[in-house]
């Protein structure tokens, strides 16, 4: 299906935006695309916003990065390893679930429910570990919770953190390893969508305006970095708890009214 300029820009912006803050990228994606009208999957459109989106993690962790680069064999690339695993995991064997919960806008509204609750939840956690500290079942269970943030308004990067602060980590080492997870995450949805879709229609159909779509994934997703990692150290999540709690409100008296 192709996608306007104008309806990439909004895409990519929100896509940038509410995949790092935590208010979840994927709810926001199908809430917008019923306001624009837009009812057919776009996974070539979608990979690129993707894309967008790594790239400024690529930017704002660069140091992180080449680290894990020239260490392969650390401990901390071991534990992004582990960390990875549920999320690789329930995306292989439960992909059928999570496409039905994107078709459902309500089931967005309940989500952003939850999400509003790891966030107020999360002002109010404390810890000391730092990324030394980390064990096996530190990351296990941190990659959990990334897992079930693959259902459309649970909060990927809201949800992780809360996971490592509640494993008793602190707020700087619980949101770097939060996005640092994200990368490989990220990737790897993007390529097996991107395979899939190679798969069944022999092309990825790529528009002029999904090259739009992903550049203000990539700006708007570097400004949200920023900002986010400001606002745990500030312990000022509850904010968004606010923001998603009327999100989803809206959402619940807009689907009971129509």
């Amino acid at each position: 299906m192709e996608v306007s300029y104008l309806n990439a820009a909004l895409l990519g912006l929100l896509q940038g935006l509410t995949e790092f803050l935590p208010v979840s990228s994927s709810g926001h994606l199908v809430i917008m695309q019923n306001i624009l009208g837009i009812s057919e999957p776009l996974v070539s459109f979608d990979l690129f916003l993707h894309l967008g989106t790594l790239i400024a993690v690529f930017i704002v962790f660069a140091k992180d990065i080449w680290y894990l680069i020239t260490h392969l064999f650390s401990k901390p690339v071991a534990m992004i390893i582990l960390a990875v695993i549920p999320a690789g995991l329930a995306g292989v064997f439960l992909e059928d679930v999570f496409e039905q919960a994107f078709s459902s806008v309500l089931f967005v509204g309940c989500a952003l429910f939850i999400t509003g609750i790891l966030l107020w939840l999360s002002d109010n956690c404390y810890g000391d570990k730092d990324s030394n500290d980390m064990t096996v079942k530190d990351a296990l269970i941190i990659g959990l919770f990334q897992a079930v943030a693959i259902t459309p308004g649970i909060s990927r990067s809201g949800s992780t953190i809360f996971g490592a602060l509640l494993r008793g980590f602190d707020r700087k080492t619980a949101a770097s390893f939060s996005f640092l997870i994200s990368i490989p995450t990220i990737l790897g949805a993007a390529l097996l969508h991107g395979y899939k879709l190679i798969s069944e229609t022999g092309t990825l159909n790529i528009e002029p305006s999904y090259w739009v779509g992903m550049v203000v994934a990539a700006i708007s997703g570097y400004a949200a970095i920023k900002t986010f990692l400001a606002l745990v150290q500030k312990q000022k999540l509850k904010y968004f708890s606010f923001y998603c709690w009327a999100v989803g409100l809206i959402i619940l008296v807009w689907s009971f009214l129509h």
